[in-house]
């Protein structure tokens, strides 16, 4: 079984008064991880399934008396699937405040139907964290890494959900079982979606814009539909956990793009699923897209599960100077170049040096991704300080 991250980090807040709300796409391994992990630590739960009818018809209106007769002398308490459950909120509430002696942990895997649920009665009652497809990091724990890179070119293609790795002969099958519906199972039951033939034609079009300024009224224009419907439905597919999207960076330059987004997917099997393109590598023409969005949702995943608070964003001017990635922390800019092919001189534009003076800047390509997906940018072979920096630094030396 591959190790996740995030299981020290859960367990770690366990026993301190508050709820833990495990977030994440269907089929990422949530269930699996919560169950190995409480089995290994030893603790006896008692399971709550929200998928199961009978569950979400017992638990409303629960009382604190009702629920400890309900969990008996158990400790710990897991809800699977907790969005599914009507006033889950109310009920995580009476166990954290009342049944002080039960440690509850829930998963779900809609973020606009667990989190608008448990965000009033849950304020300063939980904790909460994200796990996604498998990581490079923890494919690396497992395999090392000169054998994952020999992989970069099969994970592109079909990503890292944890059953497209285990059943590598099936790949292609899963995934377009999973970007079938299964992925979209709680958008679908939403009532905020009002026309369900819109969500694969807007998949479709994102797809095909990878690393590019997406518009949200070319898209409208694309798909037959108004910009303020593509917005919701981008929203609603970011809560699921299928994309997510990248802001401009903008402060103080002025014909800096200030409004603009790129949107990237979490997983790239799942991005070619929805088009339908498993082709081999050698014959694709996409090659850019796939690295950049590999790039991106591999970033994403480092930050994630180690708490990390970064800024992410890209930048651009309307005189298309710019640069694919911007990160910020504590308050230090850095920025990346992703290059797939075999790696060109890094320019940053002058613009950007003059305005924000970045910590370091680094070209990201199959030979440095190693660095840049494990450890922080000043250790990524081949990053670089501006040379007004430098020279800053060693006079201040």
């Amino acid at each position: 079984m591959i190790e996740r991250i995030l299981k020290r980090r859960i367990l770690s807040s366990f026993r301190k008064g508050k709820a833990v709300i495990l977030y994440g796409p269907r089929q990422c391994g949530k269930t699996t991880l919560v169950k190995s992990m409480l089995e290994e630590s030893g603790e006896d739960y008692f399971f709550i399934n929200g998928d199961e009818p009978d569950i979400r018809e017992m638990l409303p209106n629960a009382t604190s008396a009702r629920l400890r007769s309900m969990v008996g002398s158990y400790t710990t308490v897991f809800i699977d699937e907790a969005q599914r459950i009507p006033d889950i909120g109310i009920i995580i509430k009476l166990f954290v405040d009342q049944l002080t002696d039960v440690q509850v942990i829930a998963t779900g895997s809609s973020s606009f139907e667990l989190a608008s649920r448990t965000q009033e009665p849950l304020t300063g009652r939980k904790y909460e964290f994200l796990l996604l497809p498998f990581s490079f990091e923890e494919l690396v724990a497992q395999e090392g890494v000169v054998e994952e890179k020999r992989r970069l070119e099969n994970r592109l293609i079909y990503g890292t959900y944890p059953e497209v790795v285990t059943k590598p002969a099936e790949q292609g099958v899963l995934l377009k079982l999973l970007a079938g519906s299964y992925l979209y199972k709680d958008i679908l039951m939403s009532e905020q979606l009002k026309k369900p033939g819109l969500l694969d034609k807007i998949l479709r079009a994102v797809a095909l814009q990878i690393g590019n300024e997406v518009s949200y009224h070319e898209i409208a224009q694309l798909v037959g539909a108004d910009s303020q419907t593509i917005e919701k439905y981008i929203i609603l597919l970011e809560q699921a956990f299928v994309l997510f999207r990248l802001p401009a960076f903008s402060r103080n330059v002025r014909n800096e793009i200030k409004k603009g987004r790129k949107i990237f997917f979490f997983d790239n099997g799942v991005r070619n699923a929805v088009l339908g393109n498993f082709s081999p590598f050698h014959v694709r023409t996409d090659a850019g897209m796939l690295w950049e969005n590999y790039l991106m949702s591999e970033r994403y995943k480092l930050h994630s599960f180690h708490g990390y608070d970064v800024g992410r964003y890209f930048w651009r001017t309307t005189q298309q100077q710019e640069i694919d990635y911007i990160e910020e922390r504590n308050g230090s800019l850095y920025a990346y170049e992703y290059k797939w092919g075999k790696a060109s001189k890094l320019k940053i534009p002058k613009t950007f040096l003059q305005e924000y003076h970045p910590t370091a800047s680094a070209v990201i390509t199959p030979e440095t991704m190693d660095g840049f997906l494990l450890e922080q940018l000043e250790d990524i072979p081949g990053s670089k300080e501006p040379e007004k920096r430098k020279q800053k630094n060693s006079e201040h030396r």
